[in-house]
């Protein structure tokens, strides 16, 4: 290994990690794909101060501009990288009602899970990526999340994948 190398930490990073109660939504309303990111942008700075809601919505946004982030079986994985955030974090939220977020199978979303990683974790950025669309994938979790009635049964759903 040579000096410059660093041991990947997504290698290390669990989904359950990146979520805390405070940044679970249960039934969140949301009128428009820009009004989810705006709540979105909010939970995620929540637990952290140093975190601006209009910085979060920018890169949230941008990245949305670049292509929907629907990844299908009504799930959206908004997510961005921000400069000087120290780790990888997370905010999930099941939607009252469902919303056209113009996802790759063009059915609504009912679930989003919006992730934020530092500016140079790209490899972590696309391994948790790439880890949230499989654990999205079986109709069963789906399922699940959207029965959810707390955050903390939503929080150790999220801890047991």
């Amino acid at each position: 290994m040579s000096g410059n190398a660093r041991p990947s930490a997504a290698e290390g990073v669990r989904i359950g990690d990146l979520l805390i109660p405070e940044r679970i939504g249960i039934r969140l309303t949301a009128i428009s794909g820009d009004d989810l990111l705006e709540k979105l942008s909010e939970l995620l700075g929540t637990g952290n101060p140093a975190l601006d809601r209009q910085t979060v919505h920018r890169a949230l946004f941008e990245r949305e501009c670049l292509g929907s982030t629907g990844i299908g079986h009504g799930i959206a994985l908004p997510h961005g990288r921000l400069p000087g955030l120290p780790r990888p974090i997370g905010a999930f939220v099941t939607l009252a009602q469902d919303l056209d977020y113009h996802a790759i199978d063009c059915k609504p979303v009912t679930m989003v899970f919006a992730l934020l990683v530092p500016d140079d974790a790209a490899e972590e950025h696309l391994l948790i990526l790439s880890r949230l669309a499989r654990f999205f994938q079986n109709h069963h979790t789906r399922q699940e999340l959207l029965a959810a009635q707390t955050t903390e049964e939503i929080r150790q759903y999220f801890a047991r994948a």
